[in-house]
């Protein structure tokens, strides 16, 4: 369970009632309040003794710690996730998807997994969705050959990279090609451990934690976080999706509902070992994203499979509180000039690309004006006092869309014609011009205006 700030207070100076100000707040009861929300860090009382300090950081430490991978703008951080059920609040932190390469395949097959990584991108409501993660796997036996494809996976890509061995030797070497892009280290035993230790103490490294069960992961944690090694990832090993869904549930509940520290680290999840097909892997993938891998590994992937996967990570990582929106600014369709038409509209995602993809069947460059609304679609945001004239005016001024045109006419939605009076107000040097009721109108509405404007 979380630390409450009632529980905070009673470990701050002379039990609360210090109330110093220093910390920026009126009371100590008012800090511990927003500590136990994450809302300001420990450091800010200066009072507070060092095992005390050391106590709370543990205590209110997130129930599953965050794990960075990769360095960089393409760096997976895991972890830190706060709800069983994705319904109950969201899910944080959207999972890996890897593609294994192991040294027995061909460079010829190796190269063709890059590329696919590399290429395999799909813009989807403003963004990229894409796989992110390369796995990278040790079968061969002969140490310069994996030496070999880690330096070739380094240097043709910025990826996070998994490195996989069950030779400690080569899996540190390897590490040493790669270290200063953080990869992870797969996989600490029971047999290993203390091996694994000692070479990466001096700088620790992500490591992948493996058990036969869930109960064998619970000393190796231990003993890791006990030699300063806290960036830990658990792989509990699966054969089938039964023991998978039993296993990544039993961790998680363990880590939220009984605050149990030694399993409080995000997981690993192998379809690529559990079926040998593309398509069962993908099914499998599917699950993990549900149910809870911070990084899920496949064998292969095509662009029909991993498409659908992609999407239902987006789906499910979505917040559920929060409607997708767009950036608020001045957009540019169709490379539009100082004569281009002006069109608002809210920043709810799907109306968005809903207008500007008729904007563009019209074939008239123009320059579209999204107003924050918090994610609301039009007729929503107006009601909520978020698209309207008093509102949309100040936008408008500040846009900088007075700058890039010569005329001074603004084309609003149909639905919301009542605001032209406001607007007319909150833009006197304006002509507020009443646009189609639905956005399916506008490819036929816009050439027909411009030529009105132009006679």
């Amino acid at each position: 369970m979380a630390l409450k700030g009632t529980d905070v207070v009673k470990r701050l100076p002379d039990g609360g009632k210090k109330n110093c100000r220093e910390c920026g707040f009126p009371t100590c009861f008012a800090f511990a309040m927003k500590l136990a929300t994450g809302g300001v860090a420990l450091d800010k009382c200066p009072y507070l003794p060092a095992d005390v300090k050391a106590e709370l950081e543990e205590a209110l430490a997130p129930p599953i710690k965050p794990v960075t991978i990769g360095a960089g703008k393409n760096a997976l951080e895991i972890g830190v996730e706060e709800v069983i059920y994705r319904h109950e609040k969201t899910f944080v932190h959207q999972p890996g998807i890897a593609l294994l390469i192991s040294d027995t395949e061909t460079d010829a097959e190796i190269d063709e997994k890059i590329k696919k990584i590399k290429e395999l991108q799909f813009p989807w409501v403003g963004l990229t969705l894409k796989a992110n993660v390369l796995a990278l796997r040790f079968e061969s036996g002969d140490k310069a050959k994996f030496e070999a494809l880690v330096k070739k996976v380094c240097e043709g890509t910025d990826l996070p990279v998994v490195l996989m061995s069950e030779d400690v030797d080569v899996l540190l070497s390897a590490r040493k090609i790669c270290g200063d892009r953080k990869p992870l280290l797969y996989a600490v035993t029971k047999d290993n451990i203390d091996k694994i230790i000692a070479g990466i103490k001096g700088s620790p490294t992500p490591v992948v934690v493996r058990g036969n069960s869930v109960e064998e992961l619970i000393p190796l944690t231990t003993q890791l976080k006990d030699a300063g090694i806290e960036e830990i990832v658990l792989d509990p090993i699966a054969k089938n999706m039964q023991e998978a869904i039993r296993d990544q549930t039993l961790i998680r509940r363990a880590a939220l509902k009984q605050n149990f520290r030694p399993l409080g680290y995000p997981t690993i999840g192998f379809p690529c070992f559990i079926a040998k097909d593309e398509i069962r892997q993908v099914l499998l993938a599917a699950m993990f994203v549900i149910k809870y891998p911070g990084i899920i590994v496949l064998s292969d992937f095509g662009q029909y499979s991993l498409l659908p996967l992609l999407v239902q990570r987006l789906n499910i990582y979505t917040d559920p509180r929060m409607p997708m929106s767009v950036e608020e600014k001045v957009y540019e369709v169709l490379e539009p000039n100082d004569e281009s038409p002006v069109l608002i509209t809210s920043n709810w995602a799907l109306t968005y690309f809903i207008v500007a993809s008729e904007i563009e069947g019209s074939k008239v460059p123009s320059w579209l004006c999204v107003k924050d609304t918090e994610g609301l679609g039009v007729l929503t945001g107006w009601a909520a006092g978020k698209f309207s004239g008093d509102s949309i005016g100040p936008f408008v001024k500040k846009s900088g869309i007075e700058g890039k045109v010569k005329h001074r006419r603004l084309i609003i939605p149909g639905k919301v014609a009542r605001i032209r009076g406001e607007l007319e107000e909150a833009l006197p040097d304006w002509e507020i011009i009443v646009g189609p009721r639905e956005a399916s109108e506008i490819a036929a509405y816009l050439p027909n205006l411009v030529k009105k404007w132009k006679n």
